[in-house]
């Protein structure tokens, strides 16, 4: 079984950093992409970065010049570094993992952690 665990939330003020950051583990044979998916009250989930094994990014217009995506030294992790933070930002950020198997192509999701921007 595959298991995600974000770490590196928390409550900022407005300007602020907060660098997120989520490994994976357990049986992923392949990893096609990751990513950052967030989540605010009364909204539905959002891709908010993502990038993909050969190393292309992209973006959510909305953080686009704020938020910067990146792979770890270990290929089964990921980072999200959050700078300028709005009271928009405010959401769960969850992990995400396209990856494989010897046979099935999966979508992993991780518990999510939160990040609250307010002053």
């Amino acid at each position: 079984q595959v298991q995600l665990v974000e770490s590196g939330g928390g409550l900022v003020q407005p300007g602020g950093s907060l660098r997120l950051s989520c490994a994976a583990s357990g049986r992923i044979f392949s990893i096609y992409a990751m990513g950052w998916y967030r989540q605010a009250p009364g909204k539905e989930r959002e891709l908010v970065a993502g990038i993909t094994s050969g190393g292309s990014t992209s973006y959510a217009d909305s953080v686009k010049g704020r938020f910067t995506i990146s792979k770890g030294y270990a290929k089964n992790t990921v980072y999200l570094q959050m700078n300028s933070l709005k009271p928009e930002d405010t959401a769960v950020y969850y992990c995400n993992v396209d990856g494989s198997d010897s046979t099935n192509r999966y979508d992993y999701w991780g518990q999510g952690t939160q990040v609250t921007v307010s002053s």
